[in-house]
């Protein structure tokens, strides 16, 4: 009996739906768009059953980055998903509150993906976005979050420095380094913007 419920228990995380499996059915999803958001609906199965994964924002990054891919395309939904997961580190609960940020009723710091509305700023999103695309992550210094821009600065090193052994050394995998660095440089250029764009003044996100 209780080797029964155990596996129950394995197999209805992969047949049951989850948020992202709705963004991956969605009919106006290019094959590309379905090839990025697929692997996030399994992800899923997995960290919305493990409290050990729980995400610190609302929508937590899994969700946010399907949305992000589904919204905005393949490649800016990329970008916005790697800025995500830049700012979702030890930092953010302070830099949320630096800006008044608003909180999910379950106490999660409240990020959508969707700030148009809230365009204020007293910082240049287009001088911030330069500056990151000369050094990954002085942007959002420039902007106030320099956690975050040490963040980015470290990742982007770390990728771009993979992805150029990988070249010289004519791996394989060589294509797909390249791929992550050029993800994770746009990320950090499009988090320097959206940094200085949004996250300047009180942010009165409904929740």
């Amino acid at each position: 009996m209780k080797s029964l419920i155990k596996t129950l228990l394995f197999i209805f995380p992969l047949f049951a739906q989850y948020p992202a499996d709705s963004l991956f059915n969605a009919p106006k999803n290019s094959i590309f768009q379905k090839l990025l958001i697929y692997p996030i609906t399994k992800w899923q199965r997995v960290s919305y059953n493990d409290p050990n994964v729980n995400c610190q924002f609302h929508p937590n990054c899994s969700l946010y980055g399907a949305q992000a891919i589904h919204e905005n395309g393949s490649l800016a939904g990329l970008f916005m998903t790697s800025d995500r997961i830049v700012r979702c580190s030890p930092f953010a609960y302070k830099a949320h509150t630096k800006i008044n940020g608003q909180y999910h009723i379950d106490g999660r710091m409240i990020d959508p993906v969707d700030l148009s509305k809230f365009s204020n700023n007293n910082k240049s999103p287009i001088f911030a976005a330069g500056l990151s695309m000369l050094i990954p992550g002085l942007g959002r210094a420039y902007s106030g979050r320099g956690p975050d821009g040490f963040l980015g600065f470290m990742i982007s090193g770390l990728s771009i420095n993979s992805a150029i052994k990988s070249y010289n050394q004519n791996s394989i995998f060589s294509p797909l380094w390249i791929g992550v660095a050029i993800i994770i440089y746009g990320g950090e250029v499009y988090g320097a913007y959206r940094t200085a764009k949004y996250y300047q003044v009180k942010n009165n996100i409904e929740q």
